[in-house]
């Protein structure tokens, strides 16, 4: 566990989160500021500082996120052929990452316009 970061803290239950599930790898929860319907951040128990930060050390890591993603998406209703939803790593602070460990947004329950704004 990172010292002071928040996502540690969620991880280790010390900070309160609705998570919606969890496994030996990672731990998913409601984001408290939603972007969309759906709105579930996905994060590893391991602290990995961010995407830019990622090694081939931390593979199992980034698979498992990606595969509680299509769990999550799946339980949510997000997940069939007619849905849909978007996964997105924000990194450094021109991507407005806020929390400096690890996490995949999910995002759903919408339509998505391209490009963005």
């Amino acid at each position: 566990m990172a010292s002071a970061c928040l996502f540690c803290g969620i991880v280790a239950g010390d900070v309160p989160a609705e998570i919606v599930r969890t496994d030996e790898l990672t731990v998913a929860f409601r984001d408290i500021n939603p972007q969309a319907p759906l709105h579930v951040l996905i994060v590893p128990k391991r602290h990995i500082a961010n995407a830019a930060a990622v090694t081939a050390a931390d593979a199992a890591d980034v698979a498992a996120l990606l595969v509680a993603a299509k769990a999550v998406a799946d339980e949510e209703g997000v997940g069939g052929e007619d849905r849909g939803y978007r996964l997105v790593f924000n990194v450094g602070p021109d991507a407005l990452n806020s929390v400096d460990h690890l996490h995949l947004h999910l995002l759903g329950g919408r339509t998505f316009d391209w490009p963005p704004g």
